[in-house]
């Protein structure tokens, strides 16, 4: 059973994240990835245990836990980055359930809480570069979404996996508007070896402990070379479809958002560069950019998947 935390604890309460940190290299190969409580407003968290993954791809400074959730894009509670954390204390993310469907061989509706419980969960610490042209450093905690997809064995004729998240205008105030930023419910979509790539996992928390609600809880897709571009969140929802599924930003602008939207310095987005990126939490507006690398530096592990194909065409 999720645990859930009150909300009204002062951030001067949360632990440091210096005090996690050296925790974490006390841990470092142990199954006991424990973080003591806190909380600060909008996030809701229980502890969890995680083996450190040997996958996680990046020695990097993590962003911190203000940050990471309190910088955040999640339109259905708003389109300002202060806003999900002020408003996702809405959502109710007990009890949840996530149905798998479509083109397998054992369909199944799973209580969030049994696929934490089932699975080995790992600590991922991923690079993550937003569309807009920021980035972040996080440590996730979730598991393979290939260990999922092995347990409802695809049949030979699916090759994508389609994602939904939940529809809830009375906790989602994003959903409520009369002018929507998107079509309700936002989906998402990956081809099949995309989705069981090694890197591509579901996430049930972050820096040890349970998601809050404005970064995705109860679980999200995290993509590392798609991030800012593929992330849905708060997944009730996986198809196994034939032909690729529509996602949501390609359905609101097919010419800002193609259904692979790698990150990728050499394809602009209309709007925005990729070529560099900002770090959250590094000194601002005015710190000095960084080149933002080719599959957001994973093109060692992904870039196979894309032989052949013009990544300028199919962006």
């Amino acid at each position: 059973m999720l645990i859930r935390r009150p909300t009204d604890i002062p951030a001067s309460e949360i632990t440091p994240r210096e005090l996690y940190l050296n925790r974490r290299q006390m841990m470092a190969g142990a199954a006991g990835l424990v973080l003591a409580a806190g909380s600060a407003k909008g996030i809701m968290a229980a502890p969890l245990s995680a083996a450190k993954s040997p996958l996680s791809a990046t020695d990097e400074k993590l962003t911190s836990l203000e940050d990471v959730t309190h910088y955040n894009n999640y339109y259905e509670f708003g389109v300002d980055k202060t806003a999900p954390a002020a408003h996702a204390h809405t959502l109710k993310t007990s009890p949840w359930t996530v149905k798998v469907d479509g083109l397998v061989a054992k369909p199944a509706e799973y209580a969030v809480e049994d696929l934490i419980k089932n699975s080995a969960l790992e600590e991922r610490i991923y690079r993550m570069r937003c569309v807009e042209g920021w980035s972040m450093v996080i440590p996730w905690v979730g598991f393979p979404l290939a260990d999922l997809i092995k347990r409802v064995e695809p049949q030979g004729s699916a090759k994508y996996v389609a994602f939904e998240t939940v529809y809830r205008p009375p906790e989602m105030p994003g959903q409520q508007s009369a002018f929507p930023v998107l079509e309700w419910p936002y989906v998402e979509g990956l081809r099949l070896d995309e989705a069981m790539h090694p890197l591509t996992i579901l996430a049930v928390g972050l820096y040890g402990e349970t998601l809050p609600n404005q970064n995705g809880a109860p679980i999200r897709l995290v993509v590392p070379w798609k991030y800012g571009f593929k992330g849905i969140k708060s997944i009730t929802r996986i198809s196994f479809v034939e032909k690729q599924p529509a996602t949501s930003w390609n359905l609101q602008a097919p010419d800002e958002y193609g259904f692979y939207a790698n990150v990728n310095p050499d394809v602009d987005h209309p709007r925005w560069s990729q070529k560099t990126e900002r770090r959250i939490g590094e000194g601002g507006l005015f710190v000095k950019r960084r080149p933002t690398l080719p599959f957001n530096g994973y093109g060692e592990q992904v870039a196979q998947l894309y032989s052949g194909m013009d990544l300028r065409k199919f962006y």
